[in-house]
Order: C-alpha cells, then structure tokens, then sequence
C-alpha cells in the first residue's frame, strides 16, 4: 500500500506522524511510504534518516496522494480541498472539538480513523495514551513557567523555598493526563491535589504515592473549594469521543487568585474551564478575571522529538495493519480500531462522536459544508 506522511501545518505543530524506524518497519513488510520532504525537520527527524530508511521523499501533493494519510493532528482548512472518497486518514480528529474537521471530512467523503477513539475492551485508549502523557508532564512546568511574574503569574515558586509554602496545584481528572501532571508537580514539590469522582482510581494512586499526593472525590463543592485556593489548575477531564464537560464555572475562575494560571489539557474536546478557548504556541496566554488561561490544543508538539518516537511506539501497529489488510479487513479483525472509525462515506459513524457533535450515526454533512 502506498503510504504518505505530509507535514504538519498547524501552528507550531512540529511532530511528524512516523520515525525513520516506522518506515523502515512498513517498507520491511512491503509497503511504499512517501514522506514530504522536511515533514520530520521539526522533530530533529532529517530527510537522510527517512531516505535510508526507505522512504520516499516527495512533495505535499504525492504525500496527500497516498491511499492511507498519516499524520498527527486533524487537517486544516488549507488540507480541506486534499480530502477525497478514496483516502483512508489516520490522525488525531477531536471532532467534538472541531465541528468544522467533521463536516470537511463528511462533505468530501473521506474514510476517517481517529487515534483517539480506538479504544481497548479495557476501557483504554492506547494511541491518546502517549500524548496524553507528554502533555500531563508538561502541564505542571508550563504552569510553573507563567506562574513567574515577569510572564504575569502570582510570582509563586512550585516547590516553594524551606520556610515557605509551596504553590498549590490542583489536578481535575485522574487519568493518563491528570496522573502525570499530579506525579511531575508532586516531584517538583508542589502541594497537589487529585480530583476525580472515580474513587478506585484515586484509590490506586494513592497506594502508589502513599499520600503524597491529596486525592480528592470529586464534586460540585470539592472544586470550587480547590479552584479558589489554587495557584495552579490543570484541566485534565476526558469523555472518550466527546465533548469535556464544563467543571470549572466563570464564577469559579472570577473566584481564583489574581495571577493564578489555568492550563487546560481538555481544550481539543472543547475544555473543562467555562472562559476557556483554544491557543496556539505563538500566542499561548490570555487573562480572564485576574487568572491566565493557557489552553494551547497541541501541548506535546512543543516537545516533538520526545513525542514523534512515544506516537509512533503507540501507531505502528495499527498503520500496519491498516496497510496489510485494507480498512474492512483491519476493522473486521480488531475491535479497538474498529472504534477509531469516525467517519465514511459521507457518514458519521462514531456514536460518541455523533453524540458529542449532536447528530446521530449515519448523519450526513450539512449542505454548506465545503470540502
């Protein structure tokens, strides 16, 4: 099969879909990858290591012409006119957060897998597991980060110094996200506490961090008690395809610290902090009530070297696949993938999805929609 890996075009977004070892994996099966020039350059990825691998380097249009498109995060509008019946995506879509990425997809027809829904019998998500741990361990150096004063934070220390207080970091959500983030804040000596309404879960890291980490059962009143003593807020809630539920209010934010920061990892299913909204890289702040927002929609790409060889650890197995055995066939024999088909022929086909996006399966785009 032939495969293409494009470049990234988001803002700052520097990750790759694949590593040099992945392509060497699929030519070693058989299949021909064609990767744009300089798609890994930002990744410290060099056109000669794809080449030597064995990939085929080409120019955007022969990557996007591929049968089966890899990439990292969902097309962009300039990609929307790239989209076709006959092209098999595989990506991270957020469609829930980006209603506008269904209906391009839907109105061009396109067979499309996200990386976030393949889901195991488990309840886990194998292919969101990587980045959602790059993005848990950031959260808290980010935050530490606009918590100095001269970048508009309260000017507070996470560790604190001996004699005084460290910051108060409060997580909301304990899964992959919400435990790094709670781990690398507590290792940075933060005082941390863990929200979350599934007791077995702050049950678990409680045995691992033997206290040294607060959890907390999540409720209505748990968190606005711990919002409005935070330094630190990390949003770190998941409903797996669909939209994050609001936890934290406006009255909960207008509540908080002057100078306190907000980083909401949750902002690709459309965040858990009512005054959130989307940033990017080169403009990642804003503030709200006294309090800064950052809500930067692909946290893991500031680190893309790191998070290039943890997607693709995570991918490789179901791209093979995919490429072996063709999207019926790959579909047929595994039921974790089978939930990563979102949309095709023009159809949504994620319950999740169509839930969170307020259509049912089988919805079609909307007439205006353009591909």
């Amino acid at each position: 099969m032939l495969v293409g890996v494009p470049t990234e075009v988001k803002d700052n977004e520097r990750r790759v879909a694949i590593t040099p070892e992945g392509v060497r994996e699929l030519t070693v099966h058989g299949h021909r990858v064609l990767v744009q020039r300089g798609a890994g350059e930002g990744s410290s990825l060099h056109d000669d290591e794809y080449a030597v691998a064995g990939a085929v380097l080409v120019d955007v249009d022969e990557a996007w012409g591929a049968e089966l498109v890899v990439k990292v995060k969902e097309p962009q509008p300039e990609e929307y006119a790239r989209l076709r019946p006959d092209l098999v995506l595989f990506t991270f879509l957020h469609l829930a957060g980006y209603p506008e990425v269904a209906d391009a997809l839907l109105a061009a027809g396109t067979t499309a897998l996200a990386y976030e829904t393949v889901q195991l019998d488990s309840g886990d998500l194998p292919l969101l597991a990587p980045m959602s741990e790059v993005a848990g361990r950031m959260a808290p150096q980010i935050g530490s980060h606009w918590l100095e004063a001269e970048n508009g934070g309260r000017g507070v220390l996470l560790g604190g110094a001996p004699g005084v207080r460290p910051a108060r970091v409060v997580v909301l959500g304990a899964g992959n996200v919400g435990w790094n983030a709670a781990w690398i804040a507590a290792g940075m000596e933060a005082e941390v506490l863990l929200l979350d309404k599934r007791i077995d879960r702050l049950r678990w890291v409680d045995q691992i961090h033997k206290g040294r980490i607060m959890t907390i059962g999540s409720n209505r009143g748990a968190v606005e008690r711990a919002v409005a003593e935070a330094d630190l807020v990390v949003g770190a809630v998941l409903v797996p395809g669909g939209r994050a539920p609001t936890v934290v209010t406006e009255e909960m934010v207008a509540g908080m610290r002057t100078g306190a920061v907000i980083v909401d990892v949750a902002v690709d299913q459309g965040g858990c902090v009512e005054t959130i909204r989307e940033t990017t890289h080169s403009d990642p702040v804003y503030e709200r009530h006294g309090v800064l927002h950052y809500a930067v929609g692909n946290i893991p790409g500031a680190v893309p070297n790191t998070s290039t060889y943890a997607l693709t650890n995570a991918t490789l197995a179901y791209v093979l696949a995919l490429a072996e055995l063709g999207v019926p066939e790959a579909l047929e024999h595994d039921p974790a993938l089978r939930h990563g088909l979102n949309t095709a022929g023009g159809q949504l086909v994620n319950p999740a999805v169509a839930r969170a996006l307020g259509r049912g399966t089988g919805a079609h785009a909307p007439s205006s929609a353009q591909p």
